[in-house]
């Protein structure tokens, strides 16, 4: 597939869009503007130095792990993240910016469970690469793992893995830039809809521009004249330290998604290189949803480190997973998952100025890339007579 799924927008006119939210969506959408020759705007601070003192707004893109990979329950969910996943290479190349591990990804769960029924029936009907192993042929497999005897595992080799979140927003910023697009690091306050355009109130100055697209993840509603049903939820993700043999013991493990009988779906990345010079195995998967009501409540839970509680049961679930894990340290930091009530994005024109795009129902990282290509898609179906 070429890079582009083809031009957004067509050969109209250049229109000035803003684009609030440097993140995974906002960053893309940006560059799939600005390539398709639009004036853009591309509004948001930068990752901030220190969380605990920061008085601004967060990102759940600080980190250097997102598992990304086709196989999923969901038809919809596995059709965009293709669609994304086939253009990861072409970015890289374009910006010289380095954001994709093909370590493959693995689905694992009980064998007749609907959720393995479900990916098998999507694997099929897509034509995904992958293989299959059940008992002693999945023991044998992938020894480091243990799993309960009734489980199934599927695996994709190829164009899965994991990504680096930080760097995919540094390669979209770098594309829509290199492209014509302005980046302004400013906090997004406020839109005024007037009939020449739009004013985008920021902390620092006003930004006139013809149209807006919002993409601020569970900040959209702080811009947004009229907020969307969106829920935020806290999560906790926990980091253990490995040493050099023990990183080098698990070098070829894959990303590891699970569903578990009892509800329990933990997700499990590789050991990953940070930019702290330490390498680190990440699991997530809270047992409890936690609900964020307010700005107020989002700042506080990233500046919060997450839950200890969480962590204590994060910890507990990996070494069932990888029993002989010899791991330094552990820590837990805080993130934060945006959904709406049919676990789908909201990707649509708000009015005649403002379209969102907005929850990525804890799946959006891998997929943002055709996310983003959606909401610039949105954004540009206005009447330009």
């Amino acid at each position: 597939m070429s890079e582009d799924a083809g031009p957004v927008g067509g050969e109209t006119d250049m229109t000035h869009f803003a684009v609030i939210g440097r993140g995974l969506i906002g960053s893309a959408a940006a560059r799939h503007l600005a390539i398709a020759g639009h004036q853009v705007t591309l509004i948001g601070p930068p990752e901030p130095a220190d969380k605990v003192n920061h008085a601004g707004v967060f990102g759940s893109h600080y980190d250097e792990g997102r598992i990304t990979r086709a196989l999923d329950p969901d038809l919809y969910w596995s059709n965009v993240s293709a669609a994304s996943i086939a253009r990861y290479k072409d970015i890289e190349a374009q910006t010289g910016v380095s954001f994709f591990t093909e370590c493959g990804a693995m689905i694992a769960g009980p064998q007749n469970s609907e959720y393995i029924q479900s990916v098998k029936r999507i694997q099929k009907d897509q034509g995904i690469v992958c293989d299959r192993f059940f008992g002693s042929v999945l023991v044998e497999a992938f020894p480091y793992f243990k799993f309960p005897d009734d489980f199934q595992a599927l695996y994709e080799p190829k164009a899965a893995g994991y990504i680096s979140p930080r760097n995919l927003v540094q390669a979209q910023t770098v594309a829509a830039t290199n492209a014509g697009a302005k980046l302004v690091d400013a906090i997004a306050l406020g839109l005024s809809e007037t009939k020449p355009g739009i004013i985008i109130t920021t902390d620092k100055d006003e930004i006139n521009a013809d149209q807006v697209l919002v993409a601020a993840g569970g900040f959209t509603n702080m811009i947004l004249p009229q907020p969307l049903p969106l829920i935020a939820y806290a999560r906790t993700v926990a980091y253990f330290e490995l040493n050099e043999d023990e990183a080098m013991r698990l070098s070829d493990m894959p990303s590891l998604v699970l569903s578990f009988a009892d509800g329990c779906a933990p997700y499990i990345l590789p050991p990953i290189l940070y930019p702290n010079g330490k390498t680190y195995i990440k699991i997530g998967g809270d047992q409890v949803d936690e609900m964020l009501e307010t700005v107020d409540d989002i700042k506080a839970w990233f500046k919060s480190g997450g839950s200890a509680e969480v962590g204590k049961y994060l910890r507990s679930m990996l070494l069932d997973i990888i029993p002989n894990l010899r791991y330094e340290t552990m820590h837990t930091e805080a993130c934060m998952t945006t959904f709406t009530a049919d676990e789908r994005p909201i990707i649509s024109r708000q009015s005649d100025r403002i379209t969102v795009a907005v929850a990525g129902c804890g799946r959006g990282a891998k997929c943002s890339d055709e996310l983003g290509r959606r909401a610039a898609e949105q954004a540009t179906a206005f009447d330009t007579v």
